[in-house]
């Protein structure tokens, strides 16, 4: 079976990174193993550059983000965010993810966000611990 496609919100790689033993840090581990294919957009990429100098249990250089967050692209398909404009979504920031989730047609957008996920009953998202009920 070919792996699953899946769209990976800037909470969840942030997550993921900081506390490995936690489900974002085993979705992060599939990923790199390439059990799990991961779609990200520019968008996210930067979001998760701005986010990252904030998880201070990893003590990583400006420098040492930028080259961490330079590798994903070689990891992750690349897209660049469909035009969204979900009237539901209240964080106008959020159209980007949801966006990516669209260009990229992938199997699911994992987040904690709770206003992307306000939208699971119209699109695939799933919280970390949903997507692992299911697929873990």
């Amino acid at each position: 079976m070919a792996a699953l496609r899946v769209v990976l919100d800037t909470n969840v790689l942030v997550s993921g990174l900081g506390y490995p033993a936690s489900i974002p840090g085993k979705l992060v581990n599939l990923w790199r193993q390439g059990s799990l294919r991961v779609v990200l957009s520019r968008h996210i990429l930067e979001e998760t550059a701005r986010v990252l100098p904030r998880l201070t249990r990893l003590s990583l250089s400006a420098d040492e983000i930028r080259d961490l967050v330079d590798s994903f692209v070689f990891l992750a398909d690349l897209v660049d965010p469909a035009p969204a404009a979900d009237p539901q979504l209240r964080d106008a920031a959020d159209q980007a993810v949801l966006g990516t989730l669209l260009a990229s047609q992938a199997d699911y957008l994992i987040t904690g966000d709770k206003d992307l996920l306000a939208l699971a009953d119209n699109y695939p998202i799933l919280t970390p611990a949903g997507f692992w009920a299911r697929h873990g």
